[in-house]
């Protein structure tokens, strides 16, 4: 089929490879502008737009979509179909309707669960058991269209959020595979979502990263593998930011009346964290503010961290409440 590919971030890649594998025609890749990264603030260009100059596809990198001008370069390219994965935009209906099939989108969720920017992040987040992904008909709406196919996955008890998003990138190209497959024989399921189970996974915002050690330790544990590689997982240590890396519930630990956020014990390989309901983190990766991640018990040499010491939530000093 003749293709127009919509995509950003790396987690788009594995399906515009297997597009071209699969020798569709990809008229274009249409992918953000480059943005400024890095300590010295240059012009990066987006992962996608790498991998189809590295395959010979043109590409277009347009600062607006919503142009008349835009519209007529998209309808010029007489698409059989328009694909779309983690492209960062809302798409206009017109340019929805312009391929002859319409677009599909590949999403990281079992919809209607999870609609929005970030269904990787908050599913781990929430502690699901099950996640998958999902090709759908696209339409107006924020992943409201009509489902196509879906398959899922299991969340494994200490994947973080980029090893999930990896995992299903894969899974996601080859559900795309088949969809076209299915599209192009007139073979494609469609329906519609049951709105009324939908939830959401709205865009992570710094804010979302301060560990609040009143929380529960499972709910904490899952926040830190979930808020991967941004916001991250962080909690002030005196005067200095601390980044939680790797951290799962001490099952058996007695917090006695330490508070939320005291240091148990130092272990061999861990740091003990009272946290809310009286649980307890066992953290064996972290990072102090500027320095490299290392095992738990480096860190706690190079501070000399005693149990007692208290990290803390900062969020009153740095404001915004926390998505959920």
């Amino acid at each position: 089929m003749r293709v127009i590919f919509m995509g950003t971030p790396s987690l788009a890649a594995p399906t515009l490879q297997s597009l071209y594998k699969d020798g569709h025609e990809i008229a274009a890749v249409i992918t953000q502008p480059d943005r400024p990264a890095g300590r010295g603030h240059r012009l990066q260009p987006p992962p996608v737009k790498e991998v189809a100059l590295e395959l010979g596809i043109p590409v277009w990198q347009p600062a607006k979509i919503k142009t008349p001008e835009f519209r007529a370069e998209v309808a010029a390219l007489e698409a059989d179909v328009g694909v779309v994965v983690a492209y960062g935009r809302v798409l206009p209906p017109h340019l929805l309707e312009t391929p002859r099939h319409g677009c599909l989108n590949v999403h990281f969720s079992l919809l209607p669960k999870y609609r929005g920017a970030a269904p990787v992040n908050w599913a781990i987040a929430h502690d699901e058991a099950v996640t998958g992904v999902t090709v759908m008909y696209m339409d107006a709406g924020l992943d409201t269209g009509d489902i196509a196919l879906q398959t899922e996955c299991w969340i494994g008890r200490d994947e973080t959020a980029p090893e999930l998003g990896e995992r299903l990138a894969r899974i996601g190209a080859d559900l795309l595979r088949e969809s076209l497959r299915k599209l192009a024989d007139g073979t494609l399921p469609r329906r519609p979502q049951d709105a009324t189970q939908a939830t959401y996974a709205p865009i992570l915002r710094r804010e979302d990263g301060w560990i609040d050690w009143s929380r529960p330790a499972g709910v904490i544990a899952a926040r830190i593998r979930a808020f991967q590689p941004f916001p991250g997982s962080h909690a002030l240590l005196g005067d200095r930011r601390v980044t939680f890396w790797r951290a799962r519930v001490e099952v058996d630990a007695d917090t006695g009346d330490k508070p939320p956020g005291a240091v148990l014990r130092v272990e061999a390989d861990r740091l003990l964290i009272v946290c809310g309901a009286a649980t307890c983190l066992a953290v064996s990766e972290l990072q102090l503010e500027g320095r490299a991640r290392v095992p738990a018990r480096d860190f706690a040499n190079g501070l000399r961290l005693q149990p007692g010491a208290c990290f803390i939530f900062p969020a009153p000093a740095r404001g915004g409440a926390e998505s959920e």
